[in-house]
């Protein structure tokens, strides 16, 4: 009886899922998007809403890591370069939070599945190979996300959205410059 009862469940479940015509979504990122799509799919500052998004999932994995640079890292230039992402990017994240709520944008609430893979797999490191694995992220992170800074800063709608990534493009900046300096200096350690 009971086994009855649970595969009646099971298959209610599934039929439920199906009938509504979308998989589960459990993704973070892909939540908030999919919010947004419904309240801005006719405006003007859909692309703004998607840089929101986007820069909201960098920003809470640069703290993520940043934490796990305290750790996991064996070089103090890491986990200083750490410490720096957990400051400007934590404090970053409270502004835009404010500002995204003030224009009903939602954010995700925790890393998207690509950046908690990007997480997981540096959480796996110790030593001088997260201190390599890590300056490294932070480069290629680095680039990116100042490459959307960028395009927001030139090409977004909402005036003060455009003006918040304007503002943080020396920042972005400085934080790749640090990054490159101390990759730089991570693989001049190991030669050594």
């Amino acid at each position: 009886m009971k086994k009855n009862i649970l595969t009646i469940l099971v298959v209610a479940c599934a039929m439920i899922m199906f009938s509504c015509g979308k998989k589960a979504e459990t993704d973070s990122k892909e939540i908030a998007e999919d919010q947004n799509e419904e309240k801005f799919d006719s405006t003007k500052i859909e692309d703004d809403t998607e840089f929101a998004v986007e820069a909201a999932d960098a920003g809470m994995l640069e703290v993520k890591l940043g934490e796990l640079a305290q750790t996991n890292a064996s070089s103090a230039k890491v986990k200083e370069l750490g410490q720096m992402m957990i400051t400007d990017h934590g404090k970053a994240n409270e502004e835009f939070k404010a500002l995204a709520t003030q224009k009903n944008i939602s954010l995700p609430g925790a890393l998207s599945e690509d950046s908690q893979k990007k997480y997981d797999k540096l959480a796996e490191k110790k030593g001088a190979d997260f201190d390599k694995e890590y300056s490294e992220a932070m480069v290629s992170g680095h680039k990116d996300v100042l490459s959307k800074f960028q395009k927001e800063s030139d090409e977004g709608k909402d005036a003060e959205i455009r003006s918040w990534a304007s503002g943080k493009l020396p920042t972005l900046q400085h934080h790749l410059d640090m990054s490159q300096a101390t990759e730089k200096a991570v693989k001049e350690a190991k030669k050594n």
